[in-house]
């Protein structure tokens, strides 16, 4: 009891002292399990009963108040560790992984639609990177484990995105294979077919655990280009006969301290400053320290450049509001406030690598969205502690669970399963 009180004056201390918009904002906090199943969570009305539910790991939790727990995949856990000569194994459920140094789930990744458009809404998981990704298809209120579905052979990456890339009104997954950077589509005709990989770079030596990836229009000529960590491929003006991108570099993440893999976690486009240009947002290092917006400049000859404005660092000191947190390893971007600007929302994954891997492994898991600000042509983003004690997984997911009209949170890890229910 007492270090239940010491966490949450903590908490207590922490909001005191950050801007909270006169206290408007605040989330109301629902735990839904204890249990690590997932680094990924979403949510959609699956039983079409008028409220969302959400899903993470082999369960769907029944809205309004997630009480009521649905396999609708075996719950058997499966997770991987590496033995003393460096061979994974798997080791079957939950309790036993989390002590361990690598232990991971089998649903890194979880992205909700109607893939074979029945009107009734599907689960896509996305495992370990470079395990088969499948897609289960809703039984439309029938009882027991829903139909599996293989949907992507060899996702490989750690941060793949769900959105319409080719512009035909249908989403895709973002991610590399063979090497290759590209995106995987859906059959329309035969949803339960495997999806079609389309390559959009040269084989560039991508591998399974490649950090960073994004999509957006970063120059501004209505067509969705693809971002890595070290640059952008231009979507060309027609994708007749699969062509290669032009590949623009830059370096979103640039190498940060000795031993921390080199690479970022989602990459977004937007707007940031408002002056008309598409800005890139993201990680710095995801396993170890910073996130940073960067913000486009043009040159007299149109060429696109970047200028990074870091605004989380290693050191509380490293930015105006004292907030230093490690891992940021999930982003989504949502409007919070309502003021129709993109805020941010990330914080630390906790144990990503065990309790004894990485930096800071056992600093609190924190949570936060990072509000953004406008003023005489200038941007910042300014940080609002949601929680101390959840952080995010290898996917945060923000958006209207409960149907109010006003953005929720919910994320999976190695805490379990929480959503964060926004109040005004």
């Amino acid at each position: 009891m007492q270090n239940h009180a010491r966490r949450w004056l903590s908490l207590a201390v922490l909001l005191a002292g950050l801007p909270t918009l006169g206290g408007e904002i605040s989330f109301e906090k629902h735990r839904l399990t204890r249990e690590f199943w997932g680094e990924g969570a979403d949510y959609a009305d699956f039983n079409r009963d008028g409220h969302n539910d959400v899903v993470c790991g082999p369960f769907w939790y029944a809205g309004p108040d997630f009480r009521q727990r649905h396999a609708y995949a075996p719950a058997e856990a499966s997770f991987v560790r590496k033995d003393e000569n460096g061979r994974e194994e798997r080791i079957p459920g939950y309790e036993g992984a989390l002590g361990r140094r690598n232990a991971y789930s089998n649903c890194f990744f979880c992205f909700t639609d109607d893939f074979n458009r029945d009107g009734w809404p599907d689960v896509l998981v996305i495992g370990l990177p470079g395990e088969p990704a499948y897609w289960y298809e809703n039984p439309r209120g029938k009882a027991g484990h829903w139909p599996k579905h293989l949907a992507i052979p060899v996702p490989d990456g750690e941060s793949p995105v769900y959105m319409d890339v080719d512009g035909d009104g249908w989403r895709e997954i973002v991610a590399c294979t063979g090497g290759r950077m590209g995106y995987f589509v859906p059959n329309r005709e035969h949803p339960t077919e495997p999806w079609t990989f389309v390559a959009v770079s040269p084989g560039k030596n991508y591998h399974k655990y490649s950090h960073g990836q994004g999509a957006g229009d970063v120059n501004g000529d209505g067509r969705v280009d693809l971002l890595e960590s070290n640059g952008w491929y231009e979507q060309p003006a027609s994708l007749a006969g699969r062509p290669v991108w032009k590949f623009h570099p830059f370096v979103f993440c640039p190498p940060t301290d000795p031993g921390i893999p080199v690479g970022g976690a989602q990459i977004h486009v937007c707007d940031v400053n408002g002056d008309g240009l598409n800005d890139v947002v993201t990680a710095i290092a995801c396993h170890g320290y910073g996130l940073a917006w960067y913000e486009q400049r043009r040159g007299p000859d149109g060429a696109i450049d970047f200028v990074r404005h870091q605004f989380v660092g290693k050191k509380p000191s490293d930015n105006p509001y004292g907030v230093a947190f490690s891992q940021p390893h999930a982003l989504d971007m949502a409007d919070i406030n309502g003021d129709g600007l993109p805020d941010l929302i990330t914080g630390k994954r906790f144990w990503a690598h065990g309790p004894t891997g990485d930096v800071e492994p056992n600093a609190p898991a924190v949570l936060y969205w990072f509000e953004l600000r406008r003023q005489d042509g200038r941007a910042e983003f300014v940080p609002h502690l949601v929680d101390d004690d959840s952080g995010v997984g290898t996917q945060v997911k923000a958006g209207d669970i409960d149907g109010d009209g006003l953005p929720d949170i919910v994320v999976g890890n190695k805490k379990g399963l929480h959503v964060f229910l926004q109040r005004r």
